[in-house]
């Protein structure tokens, strides 16, 4: 009797680096910091020395002037337009688990789903900004918070749908084996497969939701956001205040991609494989 030997594919070895674990968490702390510093640093080099023309790149210092003289206005700006991400984000989330927990759900839901979200996910801004906002008036947010709620459904849509059908068929069947009903098969089995898919939708919406709410901003609506201020600034030739409220909706992008990213480690810290225990 011959045995025949199997064959396994050869281990990968994982990379050593040399840096403890401790290490390489402030590594990667201190590494943007100091890439940021050499950036901005860089900047008011071709400002000062080489005499870019502040038309062109205003200097960081006479950016952080103005956004230190302004910044009652700036803070007030930054409120309004995170404001109307927050709303949409949280709605167009909301929308989207649910359309995206029908099409797992039923076929013909996700068959008449399909186009629509395909047509959602190629609407331009510049063009609904400003029929929305003729719709509702000029001193309506709800348009900005819809656009907002629109980019965020999309992601959101997608990676939950997707989420919802990485069930494996021997654990459904686990399920009726235990005669459990079909909504208990949702909650304790489907659902916790999907959650790391939805966060990571929420993760990418957030940023989504802040751009869009800015760039609508720019195309009517009450007055009041970072946007509106962004245009207003660079229309009367203040172009280090443009930038300071540049500044700012930067920083409300990084604190929504931030509290999204730590939400999702928190989430996920109760379902760390991505699956039911």
């Amino acid at each position: 009797m011959t045995i025949t030997p199997t064959t396994s594919s050869p281990r990968i070895a994982p990379r050593r680096t040399g840096w403890s674990p401790a290490a390489e968490r402030r590594l990667r702390v201190i590494a943007p910091i100091v890439v940021g510093l050499l950036v901005l640093a860089l900047w008011q080099f071709l400002v000062t020395v080489v005499g870019v023309s502040d038309y062109l790149l205003p200097s960081p210092a006479a950016i952080l002037e103005q956004l230190v003289e302004f910044w009652p206005a700036i803070l007030s700006a930054t409120i309004v337009t995170g404001t109307n991400a927050l709303i949409g984000l949280v709605v167009g989330t909301l929308l989207a688990i649910l359309l995206a927990a029908l099409a797992s759900r039923w076929r013909a839901v996700d068959g008449m789903s399909a186009p629509i979200v395909a047509s959602l996910a190629v609407v331009p801004i510049v063009a609904l900004a400003p029929v929305l906002n003729s719709m509702f008036g000029a001193d309506s947010q709800f348009g900005r918070q819809a656009i907002a709620a629109l980019a965020a459904f999309v992601p959101v849509f997608v990676n939950t749908l997707r989420g919802l059908r990485q069930t494996r068929p021997v654990h459904r069947d686990l399920m009726r084996v235990y005669a459990a009903s079909g909504s208990e098969t949702f909650r304790k089995v489907t659902l916790p497969t999907a959650v790391p898919y939805l966060m990571t939708g929420i993760r990418i919406a957030s940023s989504l939701a802040v751009i869009s709410a800015l760039v609508a901003e720019y195309f009517g609506g009450p007055r009041g956001g970072l946007g509106t201020f962004i245009a207003t600034s660079a229309a009367t030739s203040a172009y280090a205040r443009a930038w300071a409220y540049v500044a700012a909706a930067i920083a409300l992008g990084l604190v929504f991609y931030l509290a999204t990213a730590l939400l999702e480690w928190l989430v996920l810290r109760r379902i760390p494989t991505g699956g039911p225990r």
